[in-house]
């Protein structure tokens, strides 16, 4: 019986000594995945490398700091409108310009020429702009047209180029075109009107002078000077400049051509047109196929003018050039323009680079007219005032 009660509490205490290793070892695995957990629940931080590993004490004493840390936060507010206006940097005054007509080319750039103004320089694309010249109208008075208070318009000395080849006014110095018998020509019949035909015959004068006799296509003959006859055929670019005379067809009549200057190469400024005041003053925007060069012109072409206003006009352009002046107008400003000898009350209604189109009151009809005209009041006030100065500066 004793033997059976030792052999009992033998395997009693071996069970017991099992049990506590179980025990002992679940302890182990139970604080292992708490520091497992523990360890999850802070981010990694670098710490210098020791040879003694973190005790659990310093690692609960700096668990309060890190749960301490916090999280910036981003807040978007929306400003009132008078704030981001005031915020906002103002917008640089802009030069004159005519965007809402029906030109899309660059606008008036007041420039200073300086000593080598054939050549201007100007960049739109790193929008380089030089000093402007700057001509005020000769008066500053106001006009008063049913009750509203107009200002005289401002008078710029605008260039019309980028670089040499669009402001010269030197003839090219290119080989003579050969004019024979048979040759199709435009030859002058009247003083406004030129017509096609043919050179028929060549005449030395006694004095040496040439002339050339016409056959006209719609009957006729006449006798007249290498300065009244212009080519059949489309000039070539670099046989253009300011100041060339050319002949234009009429847009009423494919048989009749008018005689005139050429005052505007293509630019950017004019849409890559040509632009030539006829010697009725009239100036008109025109295609390189619609104008003719004339074969021999005069050495001062505005002597070929009749002996008019105009022919005054047009010296004092091609010696202002490139800087003619020009009045600042825009749709719905009303002026004063010269028609049938007497000023009548306009509008405008359209501004096309150096033109603008004019509205008559009182007749009712419509006129493209040129922006440095002598025909407006302004302007030839302007122009009067200016040529009694150069008759002070001459005296």
């Amino acid at each position: 019986m004793e033997k059976a009660d030792v052999a009992i509490m033998e395997v009693d205490e071996m069970e017991l000594q099992e049990s506590d290793t179980r025990v002992e070892n679940q302890t182990k695995r139970d604080e292992e995945r708490d520091d497992k957990e523990n360890m999850s629940d802070f981010p990694c931080k670098s710490v210098d490398s020791t040879n003694e590993s973190p005790s659990k004490e310093t690692e609960l004493k700096d668990g309060p700091d890190l749960l301490n840390v916090k999280r910036a936060v981003v807040v978007l507010t929306r400003l009132p409108d008078y704030k981001i206006s005031a915020l906002r940097p103002p917008t640089p005054p802009q030069f004159y310009s005519e965007d809402d007509s029906l030109s899309s080319s660059d606008s008036d750039m007041q420039w200073e020429p300086e000593d080598d103004s054939s050549d201007a320089e100007f960049s739109l694309s790193n929008n380089k702009k030089r000093t402007g010249r700057h001509a005020t109208a000769p008066h500053t008075s106001r006009i008063n047209n049913n009750n509203n208070n107009e200002q005289a318009p401002v008078i710029i000395s605008s260039v019309f180029a980028h670089c040499s080849n669009e402001t010269t006014k030197v003839r090219p110095n290119l080989p003579e075109e050969e004019v024979i018998v048979d040759t199709v020509v435009l030859a002058r019949k009247r003083t406004m009107r030129w017509q096609r035909g043919k050179i028929l015959d060549m005449v030395t004068r006694e004095d040496g002078r040439l002339k050339f006799k016409v056959g006209f296509d719609e009957k006729g003959k006449s006798l007249v000077s290498g300065h009244h006859i212009a080519f059949d055929t489309t000039p070539k670019l670099e046989q253009l400049y300011v100041g060339a005379r050319v002949v234009v067809k009429c847009q009423d009549n494919m048989f009749f051509y008018r005689p005139g200057i050429l005052v505007e190469l293509p630019s950017r400024k004019n849409r890559l047109r040509f632009l030539v005041f006829l010697d009725c003053h009239v100036a008109v925007y025109v295609g390189l196929p619609l104008f003719h060069l004339v074969c021999r012109p005069l050495e001062n072409v505005v002597d070929d003018i009749p002996d008019c206003p105009h022919k005054s006009f047009m010296t004092q352009y091609l010696k202002d050039w490139p800087y003619p002046h020009l009045t600042q107008y825009r749709p719905g400003q009303s002026l004063n323009v010269e028609f049938t000898g007497v000023q009548q009350r306009c509008e405008v209604q359209l501004v096309d680079s150096s033109l603008m189109q004019v509205l008559f009151q009182d007749t009712q009809h419509k006129e493209w007219i040129h922006r440095g005209s002598m025909r407006l009041e302004h302007m030839a006030r302007f122009l009067e005032m200016k040529a009694e100065e150069q008759r002070n500066d001459s005296d």
